[in-house]
């Protein structure tokens, strides 16, 4: 046995027996895949789900690192900066939704990346697939002077409620909750699937606190803004009403349309008053019907050595100056600082993380946060302290000034390992932040515009909430084809807090967009007002003519005068070409009958083993999904495809059962598997339910073994 096993081997006895239960279980599904023993499609689901993600460039995954609401501490960092040096490509990549992903890992290698990570508290569970994703926050959460309460014991309660919870495993597409700290709702709550602000009440004299809700917004190729779901739920209510929101979904949601699979269609389509209706009456079977949270439940920031000042200066005065003036605030708690760092395309190589991680030893607390916008946030910097720091963060290359300002961008990977990604999005964004530092070096500080890059609709980097948007496409010209990109604007955080969605413009061949900024950076010095917000002054222009931007940009559009260089995208030297594959930001779902009843029969054995763990909630939801799975089982054999799983559930009831194709020893199949959400998750109707749905499958997998064998005698 190699020392490698051997170091595998000790881990697994060390993590927590969950942990360690997934870790061997990815470990024998890959074992199986490489045998040919479990197809390519639900393999993929299953990985997905364990955070391990195919890249654009074949044979090869990106682990994508949980990490709720961004936080992380050194000593996390540098475990993560070590699993990348020896299993990935030696660089750490900031997302979006505050999570950090690695490249270039084989696929045998994710069981070992995950037990390294584990054992420093790290997951890959649920960072991708059809799951609650990462719960981001705002990365000041805890130190922000606006903040009616730190909401981080908040989202930390509400990801370790629902990983690994039976009813978020399996859904239609993914699922996606932020926590603001305050509403200038800086985490986004109006785009996601639940967004959480805090509020506070005097009730009978007391505080009590609560949050107001952002239901069903989404970015993606469609984007909508959110609804408010409630201006005050109490805080015990949090954790109860998102389980009954993601059941809803769950059950309700489109599986087929992967492109319409998302809350805010369902929403949409049934309508916001009736998604309610079906909120309301689930709140029976829920398991929790009061939840509270435990204030407590995270230790204190550890504060490092920094209450000993250094007595340094700044080495150099006039870039200090302008770093304290962009990315330094005060924290409510007096005599502290937090410190923002600007990290380019989110983009941090091991070695620098793990001097990083002895920077913040030594002057901050162990509490780093990344933030939504790829960056960092340090915490617990006294203001004597900020000179050395300074000084130790510009060796690294991470004191630039201009945090979160229009030289600031964000830009997902796109064509650098995306499968989806269309035009380049990083190269785009190098270029751009050179052009603006290099001819607009005063606009480090202006905040206000926000410009943001996708490789391709799909809105990784944000793009339908920028001010200024990109996202990646291609254009044809003759029998040619360029690389190119939408522009959009207006879209954003507004002033008071609430949210705009970017509008489309015009489509640019890519090497032109820097010019398309130009031209819109000097349009607005010439025709804003003093201390116009950029967006007014878009929406200003638009209401007098609106056309005023298509026309000021059109020229750029003009393809008939087109340079040779026009045809090679950003950070590439060749003749662009399109080379889009199968994305993987959701499962693919599988129809294979064979594949439905083995399904079935895991989930059924869930079931079980819930219930011998008394935990009746997650018993009833595993016994629910046996009945869904095994129905679709039936009506794939039929031919009869549906899209949902109450879809299934009556289909099956008016196909199958009423027509006789199945015998069953009882009548009303639907109203007996949705007895679910009508009756509380007791022992007594586990005990039922469960050896209904024992019945059902034994009748299902007869009936199959019979149609087989059938269908081989012919």
């Amino acid at each position: 046995m190699s020392a490698d096993t051997n170091r595998h081997t000790e881990l697994l006895e060390k993590i927590n027996p969950a942990s360690k239960e997934d870790i061997i279980d990815l470990a024998k599904k890959i074992n199986d895949f490489r045998l040919e023993l479990i197809d390519s499609e639900k393999f993929r689901a299953f990985r997905l789900a364990r955070g391990v993600y195919g890249q654009r460039q074949e044979g090869v995954q990106m682990i994508r690192i949980k990490l709720p609401f961004g936080k992380v501490t050194p000593i996390q960092l540098e475990r993560i900066a070590d699993v990348s040096d020896k299993y990935a490509s030696s660089n750490l990549h900031l997302t979006t939704r505050q999570d950090i992903q690695i490249h270039f890992v084989t696929l045998e290698n994710s069981p070992k990346v995950w037990a390294e990570l584990e054992e420093t508290d790290v997951t890959l569970r649920e960072a991708c697939g059809n799951t609650v994703r990462n719960v981001t926050a705002s990365a000041t959460a805890g130190i922000d002077p606006l903040e009616p309460f730190d909401v981080t014991p908040y989202a930390y309660e509400l990801f370790r409620y629902f990983l690994r919870n039976p009813i978020c495993q399996e859904m239609g597409r993914k699922f996606k909750i932020s926590f603001s700290s305050s509403d200038a709702d800086t985490a986004f709550g109006f785009m996601h699937d639940l967004g959480f602000i805090p509020k506070t009440k005097i009730i009978d004299g007391k505080e009590v606190r609560g949050f107001k809700v952002f239901l069903a917004g989404g970015l993606g190729a469609q984007p909508f803004l959110a609804h408010e779901g409630h201006d005050f739920l109490p805080e015990d209510q949090m954790i109860p009403y998102t389980e009954a929101v993601i059941r809803v979904f769950d059950r309700h949601g489109e599986r087929t349309k992967r492109n319409k699979a998302r809350l805010k269609y369902l929403v949409n389509g049934i309508g916001f008053e009736t998604f309610n209706k079906l909120v309301n009456e689930e709140r029976t079977a829920i398991k929790t019907k009061s939840y509270t949270v435990n204030r407590e439940v995270l230790a204190e920031a550890t504060v490092g050595a920094q209450n000993l000042a250094t007595n340094e200066s700044p080495l150099d005065i006039a870039k200090f100056e302008k770093w304290v003036n962009t990315n330094v605030f005060e924290q409510k708690q007096k005599g502290f600082y937090g410190v923002y760092i600007k990290q380019h395309l989110g983009d941090m190589d091991t070695n620098t993380a793990r001097a990083f991680a002895e920077v913040v030893r030594k002057f901050a607390s162990d509490d780093i946060r990344i933030t939504v916008n790829q960056g960092w946030l340090l915490k617990f910097v006294t203001e004597a302290n900020l000179p050395a720091l300074f000084n130790a963060l510009n060796t690294l290359g991470l004191a630039e000034p201009g945090f979160d300002s229009i030289a600031d961008i964000t830009a997902c990977p796109g064509t650098d390992t995306c499968n989806l990604g269309i035009s380049s999005s990083t190269g785009i964004s190098v270029a751009l932040e050179k052009m603006l530092v290099e001819e607009y070096p005063d606009l480090i500080f202006e905040k206000n515009i926000k410009i943001k890059i996708s490789g391709c609709m799909n809105a990784c980097g944000q793009h339908s909430i920028a001010n200024i948007g990109f996202h990646g496409m291609s254009i044809k010209n003759g029998t040619s084809v360029l690389p190119a990109m939408q522009l959009m604007l207006g879209g954003g955080l507004e002033p008071d807090g609430t949210g705009s969605l970017a509008e489309k413009v015009v489509k640019l061949p890519s090497k032109r967009c820097l010019d398309a900024v130009r031209y819109l950076l000097n349009d607005y010095e010439a025709n804003g007002t003093e201390g116009e917000y950029f967006n007014n002054y878009y929406r200003r222009q638009v209401a007098a003519d609106k056309m005023y931007f298509y026309k000021m940009l059109k020229p750029l559009a003009e393809l008939s005068t087109l340079l040779p260089e026009d045809y090679i995208d950003f950070g590439h030297n060749d003749q662009y070409i399109t080379a889009v594959g199968v994305g993987e930001c959701a499962g693919v779902m599988l129809d294979l009958v064979a594949t439905l009843l083995n399904d079935a029969q895991d989930k059924l054995k869930w079931a079980n083993k819930a219930f011998d763990k008394a935990a009746y909630a997650d018993a009833i939801y595993h016994a629910y999904s046996t009945f869904v799975t095994g129905a679709k089982a039936i009506l794939t054999t039929e031919g009869i495809n549906c899209n949902t799983q109450i879809g299934m559930i009556n289909d099956f009831e008016e196909h199958i059962v009423k027509k006789g194709i199945l015998n069953l020893d009882t009548d009303g199949f639907a109203e007996k598997v949705l007895r679910i959400n009508t009756q509380e998750p007791s022992k007594e109707f586990a005990t039922t339910y469960i050896a209904e749905a024992t019945s059902f499958l034994e009748n299902v997998a007869a009936y199959r073994a019979n149609q087989t064998k059938a269908t081989t005698l012919v």
